[in-house]
């Protein structure tokens, strides 16, 4: 089992988001942009900063297409004054769901949001899921735990999924139950089996 002194040493030695975390930072200047996307309508916010959040929509119904790549995933509110964080968001989002091959060479944007600016268990964890856990894979919660050296901390890494501000580019929707079962969902179960299903496909197209 690794010590948490090891652990540390270890996260700090990984290349993670850009975090501007200065005291005593003037208000933020929030922008908002809705894309497009082919689950529907992704809402985010941010500042020049970084990303504050992504809202995603919760579907009923599953879209057209299986989980086929879609040229539809385009901004469609808010696309006149996007601050360089919201334009590397929407730029990797319509990649992720567009053109996944080319995710890998995008700049994940800076993040802002008071979650991920202090150190606690929730931002390791979710640190350590953006980059252990990649494009087409899946872990348990007890699997995350172990690698963000918490090995008996299953149920606390399940509640850091629940409040993850950053979905998608912070991939909760890849951590699913020990036994198969894809688990709960912020934005609805549907909306991660598809997301599931949508990288598998991918993935298995770019190893043919």
């Amino acid at each position: 089992m690794k010590r948490s002194g090891d652990v540390s040493s270890a996260m700090a030695s990984r290349l993670v988001p850009r975090v501007n975390s200065k005291p005593l930072e003037p208000p933020c200047k929030e922008s908002h942009v809705v894309l497009l996307s082919p689950v529907g309508k992704i809402e985010i916010s941010g500042c020049e900063r970084g990303l504050h959040e992504i809202k995603l929509p919760k579907m009923s119904v599953l879209p057209a297409g299986r989980a086929e790549s879609s040229g539809t995933c385009e901004v469609c509110e808010g696309a006149e004054e996007m601050p360089e964080p919201l334009e590397q968001c929407t730029a990797w989002l319509r990649a992720y769901f567009c053109e996944p091959a080319t995710v890998g060479n995008l700049p994940v944007p800076a993040f802002h949001h008071p979650l991920l600016l202090q150190d606690s268990f929730t931002r390791q964890v979710l640190w350590t899921l953006l980059n252990d856990v990649k494009f087409g894979e899946a872990v348990s919660y007890k699997q995350l735990a172990h690698l963000a050296g918490h090995s008996r901390a299953a149920r606390a890494v399940g509640s850091a999924m629940r409040v993850n501000p950053i979905p998608i580019i912070i991939p909760c929707h890849r951590v699913i139950r020990s036994s198969g079962d894809t688990g709960n969902y912020g934005a609805g179960q549907l909306l991660k089996e598809w997301l599931l299903s949508h990288e598998k496909l991918q993935k298995e197209k770019l190893a043919q």
